[in-house]
């Protein structure tokens, strides 16, 4: 009975059917005990454990209530009011038209952007959501430039991502700037005058359209903060722009505290439109971005998160990792030629790494990225898997929002990763063709996971939805749509359950 003893020493206590513990121990008994079972249970000294859990349980609960019944009474408002034509005419469609053409080149608009680009000019504050490749960055870009003097600024979460938006907007043109930790003084004091904080240089220079700047130039620079202000005042700030909106709610997969402080926008600037863009949020992510923005009459504009040109597959995971490098590069090799370029996420720096020598080993084309990387290493490998010159990017969450290649054919799930399958599956097949997205799935990464996800607020979905979508018998695409609260799209043979 050696193992009784290890389970005593760990806290595990031995429940007899006889009387007491006491009785038992004074003489045995004449028959065995019929049950012997072994309870996990808190040391006697610490009850208070205990009681705290409980409390936390029920506040947690009473908090999720009120969600729900906020939640009911948000519906029924929007049921009852009348919806606005966004698709109707309005004196700027000329100008509109035009600058999809001339500026932008494009001929027509994607689902939902037109409507978005009238409320916004309207003055309305709006709730964007629009599936990875939906095209929300032109919701704010094409308006910026129907504003006369006015500017518009974009708040967004990597400089990555704003280093290619200013990049893309000068190519096409259009005076874009960015206030980051890597602007010089010189640089911001340039970008401080083109943006005329005062009626005479509103006259005289009022080239600058938009102003990128990311979440915690906002919460932390009282400087900035003041020169937005008197930009406020000059009458010139003409929209606010909240892009990757979801890392506002702690029910979202990139929760960013500074996000949550992005508030005093609206407070401060109430006359200011403001639009908030993202491709993943839940009902309840929703709710709380209206209530963090304070933009809780805005109009929503959701399409659908169904992507029909992907296929979604869960494949048993080896339990050697050779065999898993081995099963990858041959997957690759055998149905994806150099030009089609993939995505691999891994849940640590370390494994990026590694699997990339190991890949190139087998003779995969592929570099490791993560966020300990330097930036401009970084750089040179975006650069190089962006131009074709590297066919796979074996990366840690750091590569993932605004990566915009419209040729990945495939994204690949190495480990089960809480909520995040389906925000990183949007990489791929952006230009509409059809693109593969595979997550490789064993009991042990679950419970790996598990024991991280435990000690974060919204842990119980998270589990919850892991382990449905890498485990439940029905489809794959049905799951997805019913986590974000829509009914279940016809799959049509799109993923391995179907």
């Amino acid at each position: 009975m050696r193992w009784i003893g290890k389970l005593r020493r760990r806290g595990y206590r031995p429940v007899l059917d006889a009387p007491t513990a006491r009785a038992a121990s004074a003489r045995p008994p004449a028959h065995p005990p019929r049950v012997l079972l072994l309870c996990a249970t808190f040391p006697a000294s610490r009850p208070e454990q205990v009681e705290a859990q409980i409390e936390h349980l029920l506040s947690r609960q009473a908090a999720l209530q009120e969600q729900r019944e906020r939640l009911q009474r948000m519906r029924a408002a929007e049921a009852r009011a009348p919806r606005a034509d966004w698709l109707g005419t309005f004196a700027w469609d000329g100008r509109v038209q035009q600058l999809l053409g001339d500026v932008f080149g494009l001929r027509s608009f994607r689902p939902l952007q037109r409507e978005v680009i009238n409320a916004t000019l309207q003055g309305r504050d709006v709730l964007c959501l629009m599936p990875s490749g939906g095209g929300k960055s032109l919701c704010y870009q094409l308006p910026a430039l129907l504003s006369g003097s006015g500017l518009t600024l974009v708040v967004s979460p990597l400089l990555s991502l704003i280093q290619d938006q200013v990049l893309g907007l000068s190519e096409l043109g259009v005076q874009a700037a960015a206030l980051t930790s890597l602007t010089s003084k010189e640089e911001a004091a340039s970008i401080s005058k083109q943006a005329g904080t005062g009626s005479k240089a509103a006259v005289s220079l009022g080239g600058l359209r938009l102003l990128y700047c990311t979440p915690e130039k906002v919460a932390s620079s009282k400087r900035f903060f003041t020169k937005l202000e008197k930009v406020y005042k000059a009458g010139r700030l003409t929209r606010i722009a909240v892009d990757e909106a979801h890392c506002c709610s702690q029910w979202g997969n990139d929760f960013r505290p500074d996000y949550k402080k992005l508030g005093i926008l609206k407070q401060q600037f109430p006359d200011t439109p403001l639009i908030a863009l993202t491709a993943t949020a839940t009902q309840a992510v929703c709710q709380d971005l209206r209530t963090i923005l304070k933009i809780e009459g805005c109009e929503l504009f959701k399409s659908s998160i169904n992507r029909p040109n992907l296929f979604y597959e869960v494949r048993q995971k080896p339990a050697k990792e050779k065999e898993l490098v081995a099963e990858m590069a041959a997957w690759i090799q055998g149905n994806y030629p150099a030009g089609d370029s993939g995505i691999i996420y891994v849940l640590t720096r370390k494994d990026a790494e590694s699997l990339a020598d190991e890949l190139r080993g087998a003779g995969v084309s592929c570099q490791g990225y993560h966020a300990d990387m330097e930036p401009a290493r970084r750089e040179r490998v975006h650069l190089q898997w962006s131009q074709g010159r590297v066919q796979v990017i074996v990366a840690t969450i750091a590569f993932g929002m605004g990566i915009n290649n419209p040729h990945v054919r495939f994204v690949i799930h190495h480990t089960l990763r809480q909520g995040r399958p389906r925000a990183e599956s949007g990489r791929a097949g952006r230009d509409g063709l059809p693109a593969h997205c595979r997550l490789y799935y064993r009991f042990g990464d679950y419970l790996r996971q598990a024991a991280v996800v435990t000690m974060e607020s919204n842990w119980e979905p998270c589990l919850k939805g892991m382990l449905q979508y890498a485990a439940a018998p029905t489809c794959r695409r049905a799951l997805l749509c019913r986590h974000f609260g829509e009914a279940p799209a016809r799959c049509a043979g799109m993923c391995d359950r179907c």
